[in-house]
């Protein structure tokens, strides 16, 4: 007689995502002797961009957060200056999605700090901000960018409360935000916008989630599901559709998915018994949605869909090493060359190691695969500060992750970005969509990486430093490459003799 376990699932989709794979970094190409934080706030604790990646650390006396080169990777200095301007811890790290070089952060100390990032790195330690936002009265857990709009940043702390903050403003500190909302009952857990920005889903400790009008601060939908706790709440692009992952009236990890009005959950699954908090991330261009628990070693995708039954479990990534926090990779800093579509950073506290994980789609040919690279929102503002104020919402800005294709030199280098500090020369005027007419404005980004063809050889130790990091990350995806045509030319080799075999006989 058969047995079928409840977690079966039939296996006839089909799916160009289906043979996903998930490669862990070798070991020299980890982040290794980091000094994770202890912290046991349930945020990712670590910000990637295609030129830096942050952590927050250990910290005595304060609070701190480390950011290195992307191409840094092996043996982490001990003594690396941080940027080390926060009286107490720092609870969460955001990069700016339009500006490489500029990173938000929160704290205890019930402030919100921006911070200019110099062009080669961190090499001396940080302490005083670009702004300094005072407003909550109690700590600052979360912080998040509007994803249209340049220089709107969102914060949110344990006063309950959701402050809006315009940053191109000329006074340093500010204090007064452009909006408070208060609409919540305690402290609010997680924050979402959807792709626009023109609305805001957040999920709370009194178990419910709530759409916002992030302008007017106006409450528009409010769940009220007495069987599922949320913990995380996730637009899922323009679906149309909320998920949350959160616990079952069982204390069962669960994830839900939701139609806009929250009346009620359209699909729910329970996954294990264990504890820890599972972070969502979704990407809307594969439709793909990952799921990774706080404490695990494993990472569960799926696939979405706009019909029934949506969520298409698709396989599990799984390791040994249980990951504290995650920081994700912008769709413009992965290798296409690979097909590679999701990087993850994974947070080892056992092992004082930050790993990368790439997500990759196996395919034979080498050449770039359109199918799985449509266009994606990409580095540049669609509307500025005070066009969203007034009430203009704009999808992203898209680009082509084609290599050789034409990206905004502000990706590539801090003076092509508007709202920057006086530190940084030559700031852009006017509208964040406008483009330069000056061929000189712009760059060939191949895989995330700036063809320096024409640039100058480096006059400064640091300059020379990076140009070594960028030759070392080129000498590994070389021997990456040529192992792989190794192996090819193996199985080809194999084919041949196979073939000769069953000729004779």
């Amino acid at each position: 007689m058969w047995k079928f376990n409840m977690t079966w699932r039939p296996q006839y989709r089909s799916s160009k995502y289906r043979h996903v794979f998930g490669k862990p970094a070798t070991k020299e190409n980890c982040y290794d002797g980091v000094p994770i934080t202890s912290s046991v706030h349930d945020n990712h604790l670590c910000a990637v961009n295609p030129r830096f990646i942050a952590v927050i650390t250990e910290c005595a006396g304060g609070g701190a957060f480390l950011v290195l080169s992307i191409n840094h990777t092996g043996k982490v200095d001990p003594h690396h200056p941080k940027v080390s301007g926060h009286r107490s811890n720092v609870l969460d790290i955001k990069w700016n999605p339009f500006n490489d070089f500029s990173i938000a952060s929160c704290s205890e100390d019930t402030t919100v700090k921006i911070w200019d990032i110099p062009e080669h790195g961190v090499v001396k330690n940080i302490t005083v901000p670009w702004k300094e936002l005072q407003g909550h009265s109690r700590r600052v857990g979360l912080i998040e960018w509007h994803p249209t709009a340049n220089n709107i940043i969102f914060s949110t702390g344990y006063d309950y409360q959701v402050l809006v903050w315009k940053l191109d403003v000329p006074e340093q500190v500010i204090k007064n935000p452009v909006r408070s909302i208060s609409v919540h009952s305690d402290v609010v857990l997680s924050m979402s916008f959807n792709t626009d920005g023109s609305r805001l889903a957040t999920s709370c400790k009194d178990k419910k989630i709530r759409v916002i009008d992030p302008r007017s601060g106006v409450l528009l939908q409010e769940s009220n599901c007495k069987t599922h706790k949320a913990s995380k709440v996730l637009f899922l692009g323009n679906l149309k559709m909320l998920l949350s992952t959160g616990n079952s009236h069982w204390n069962h990890r669960q994830i839900a998915l939701w139609d806009q009005d929250l009346s009620q959950s359209s699909y729910s699954e329970n996954l294990d018994g264990s504890s820890g908090v599972l972070f969502p991330f979704y990407d809307p261009d594969t439709h793909m949605l990952y799921i990774a628990g706080k404490g695990d070693g494993n990472i569960r995708y799926y696939e979405i869909s706009p019909e029934k039954p949506y969520v298409h479990y698709l396989t599990e990534y799984r390791s040994l090493l249980p990951q504290k926090g995650m920081g994700v990779m912008p769709k413009r800093g992965l290798d296409v060359c690979s097909c590679e579509i999701f990087r993850f950073y994974k947070l080892v506290t056992t092992k004082s190691l930050v790993e990368p994980l790439s997500m990759i789609v196996p395919r034979r040919s080498e050449s770039y695969q359109e199918d799985i690279y449509p266009m994606t929102a990409g580095n540049r503002a669609a509307v500025t500060a005070e066009q969203w104020i007034a009430g203009l919402d704009k999808g992203p800005v898209m680009m082509s992750l084609r290599p050789g294709s034409e990206l905004d030199s502000s990706a590539e280098h801090p003076r092509g970005q508007p709202g920057l500090s006086p530190l940084i020369q030559e700031r852009l005027d006017g509208s964040p969509t406008s483009t330069d007419e000056d061929s000189s404005s712009t760059s060939h980004v191949s895989n995330g990486q700036l063809d320096c063809t024409h640039c100058s050889p480096p006059g400064t130790e640091n300059e020379l430093r990076q140009v070594f990091y960028k030759q070392q990350e080129d000498i590994r995806r070389l021997k990456e490459q040529l192992h792989q045509k190794d192996v090819r030319i193996k199985q080809l080799e194999l084919e041949i003799k196979n073939v000769r075999n069953s000729e004779r006989s």
